[in-house]
Formats: structure tokens, C-alpha cells, sequence
């Protein structure tokens, strides 16, 4: 068993000690952590959202446009903290260590209603309702051949990516196994926007990304509500890039669904990702959905 020790710097006010199994994952976030800032550059207001159509499929998209930024490739991934905004439509990759490091961010959608999660089916991602007990990811399973039925008259389509990554949830959701964070073939328009079923979806270029240079199984992962602004921490990472932090622009301009901006390093060969868990014999997925894998999604 790996205990894993996210050291934050003292202005980040945040203190993470990530077990796997049965350990509890704690961040000591003060009363204050919550602070005023904007999500979109020039606005106080929340992201607007606006319909689109795709053939016989209509998404409901954030009306922003927003690419996929690696910031550094190089990390320890014992000291990474994923953080998904509900309100930004983004996922954040941050590496603690002496200083909090912004490594990498990626545009997500989430799920058809936008508040928390109370009941399997609900059409809801959870939140983390306590800021101290973030979520751990519990497994990462290669979903390359998974498909789904979303029930819109597509019939069944590969929908997941090369990857999902599975959940532990915390509180009354504990037994939930559905929720996962995983790529969006075949729904590539959703990203970012409201479609899913629950679950977080990246582009499939993304899903791969994050799997080849963050993710790991036991690590934690901070999912705030749409009415939680950012935190000190994630300010301070965004502010010592510089110019080189690029946040989303209002309007949805349906840019091109490529690889995430970087430098020209080549992304290495996959590594271990702490995919040491057993195989279960039954798969839950996105849909909240009791079935074999590649069945239900």
C-alpha cells in the first residue's frame, strides 16, 4: 500500500494525504479558501451555454472555446492533485511539491444536470461535498472496445476513449463504481458542455494525455460544484506562469479537437500507472449501470 504526501506551499493553504485501499484521503482547506475570481476573462458571470446540433445528436456546449494545455510533462505523479471545475468546464493537473505547479489543464464535459449527484440515474457527476475528502481514482482500465447505448437512436457506439479511469467516490456515494473519467469518441462536440450520464469526459487525445503523464491509481481528485469559485492554491499556480497560462475565450468556435498545446518534447511511451488492482468481474460505467464491460456506459 502507497501513502501518498502532497507538500503545498503555505500560501496554498492545503495540506493532502492520499492513501489507496482503505485510507481516507484528507485536504485541510481553511474556511477562506473559497475566493471571488472570474472564469472567464472579463466576466464575473457563469459560462453561458448554447445548444448544438451534430447530425441526429444535440449537445448542450459551453459557450466557450477551450483547448487542452500541457504545462510540464516532467512530474512526480505520487505528488499530482487533479481538480475538475464544474463552473470553468475544466480539468487541472496540479504538482505538489515545495511550490504548487500548474502542469496541465483539459476542457471536460460532465453530466446533462449540472448539480450534485444524490442517486444512481440522477444524470448528475458528484461533487465533492466535503473539500477535506476528495475522491480517489481506484482503477485504470484500458476501454478502447467499451460501448454504449445512449439512447439516441445511434444505437450502441464506442464511447469511452482508450481509457477509464475509475472513481472511488466518498460518503453516502461510496458504493457507487460508476463514475470515471474518460474520453468522448463519438461525442467529440460535447467537450466541454453538459451530455454525460455522470461521468467526466475528456477529448480522446486528452484521455490519453492525462493517462501517459498524470494519472495513477490512489490519487486524489477534487470535483467542485458550479457555485465553487477557485482556490488560493490554484490562483498562485495560474499566476506564476505568466503569459504562458491560457485560459478559455468566450464563444464557442468549435476549435479543432487536436493534441494539447506543448513544446515539441514527444509525449514518452505509457507508463506504469499504478494499474496493480484486481480485475472485478463486473464492470460499472458511466449510465450507472450494473453489467458486464463494453455493455452499458
Amino acid at each position: 500500500m502507497k501513502i501518498y504526501s502532497l507538500l503545498l506551499t503555505l500560501i496554498c493553504c492545503i495540506s493532502v494525504s492520499c492513501g489507496c485501499g482503505g485510507k481516507s484521503t484528507k485536504l485541510d482547506v481553511p474556511d477562506d479558501a473559497l475566493v471571488e475570481t472570474s472564469v472567464v476573462p472579463g466576466t464575473e458571470a457563469e459560462i453561458p451555454m448554447k445548444s448544438l446540433t451534430v447530425g441526429q445528436k444535440t449537445y448542450n456546449v459551453a459557450d466557450i472555446t477551450d483547448d487542452s494545455h500541457v504545462y510540464k510533462k516532467d512530474v512526480n505523479r505520487d505528488n499530482c492533485l487533479v481538480v475538475i471545475s464544474k463552473r470553468e468546464f475544466r480539468l487541472y493537473v496540479y504538482e505538489c511539491d515545495t511550490d504548487t505547479v500548474l502542469a496541465a489543464s483539459f476542457p471536460v464535459c460532465y453530466a446533462k444536470n449540472p448539480g450534485p449527484k444524490t442517486k444512481e440515474g440522477d444524470m448528475s457527476t458528484p461533487e465533492c461535498v466535503d473539500l477535506n475528502e476528495p475522491f480517489t481514482i481506484s482503477e485504470i482500465k484500458s476501454a478502447s472496445d467499451w460501448e454504449h447505448d445512449f439512447g439516441d437512436g445511434r444505437g450502441s457506439l464506442k464511447a469511452y476513449g482508450d481509457w477509464f479511469i475509475r472513481l472511488k467516490l466518498t460518503g453516502s456515494l461510496a458504493s457507487n463504481r460508476s463514475i470515471g473519467i474518460h474520453g468522448s469518441t463519438n461525442n467529440a462536440e460535447s467537450v466541454p458542455g453538459r451530455d454525460s450520464e455522470g461521468c467526466i469526459r475528456l477529448r480522446d487525445a486528452d484521455i490519453n494525455t492525462f493517462h501517459d503523464l498524470y494519472a495513477q491509481v490512489g490519487q486524489p481528485v477534487l470535483i467542485k460544484g458550479v457555485g465553487e469559485r477557485k482556490l488560493p492554491f490554484e490562483l498562485k499556480a495560474e499566476q506564476a506562469l505568466g503569459n504562458k497560462y491560457v485560459a478559455p475565450t468566450a464563444g464557442n468556435k468549435l476549435v479543432s479537437r487536436g493534441a494539447p498545446v506543448a513544446d515539441d518534447e514527444p509525449i514518452p511511451d505509457n507508463e506504469d500507472v499504478g494499474d496493480d488492482v484486481e480485475e472485478p468481474s463486473d464492470g460499472f460505467v458511466e449510465g450507472d449501470s450494473e453489467a458486464r464491460e463494453g455493455e452499458v456506459g
